[in-house]
């Protein structure tokens, strides 16, 4: 009895499973926003410009982008999955045979647009006279002699360029000499 596909064994395998798969996911979501807290700061730049202006500008080339290059979801299926089929015996050498059956892959959703979006938008802030930056982040300690603030207007960065992720979303970029 405990051998069979729909028996106890196979529904306390199933909740294994299940339980594993939401620690894999648990873990990957403390994963990420580990690396998400050391990751750097990417923004379009241009020195000078205040951050107030960098955000409308951004919005009027996400909205173009946008509607030039609309969202356009596709359904995607991952290919079946064929489970052979088994051979159970007991001690009585009684023996049932278990066919095999196909498990769908499962679904998943594909922007098609994305990329071309992507672009689009970097073209839009480039027009503005914006380029995309990567500015790493600072190390604590100079992350906390630095006195609180955010960054109002863009200024020149270099090598020892380096960003300060504030807890309500703002940053704030300083220059170590």
């Amino acid at each position: 009895m405990t051998d069979g596909p729909d028996t106890v064994n196979s529904i306390v395998r199933r909740a294994r499973r299940v339980q594993t798969e939401r620690m894999k996911f648990a873990r990957s979501l403390l994963l990420l926003s580990l690396v998400a807290a050391c990751a750097p700061l990417s923004i379009y730049y241009r020195p000078g410009v205040s951050v107030a202006r960098l955000d409308t500008d951004r919005t009027a080339c996400e909205v173009s982008s946008l509607r030039d290059a609309p969202v356009a979801n596709q359904i995607r299926e991952n290919p079946p999955i064929f489970v052979p089929g088994r051979q159970v015996c007991v001690p009585n050498g009684a023996c049932t045979t278990y066919p095999g059956y196909w498990r769908s892959g499962g679904f998943y959703t594909v922007d098609v647009n994305s990329g071309l979006r992507a672009r689009l938008m970097d073209q839009c802030m480039g027009r503005k006279g914006y380029q995309p930056v990567t500015i790493p982040r600072c190390e604590s300690a100079v992350a906390q002699a630095v006195p609180p603030g955010a960054t109002k207007v863009l200024p020149k960065i270099d090598e020892k360029s380096c960003a300060v992720m504030n807890r309500d979303g703002t940053w704030q970029i300083v220059t170590t000499r």
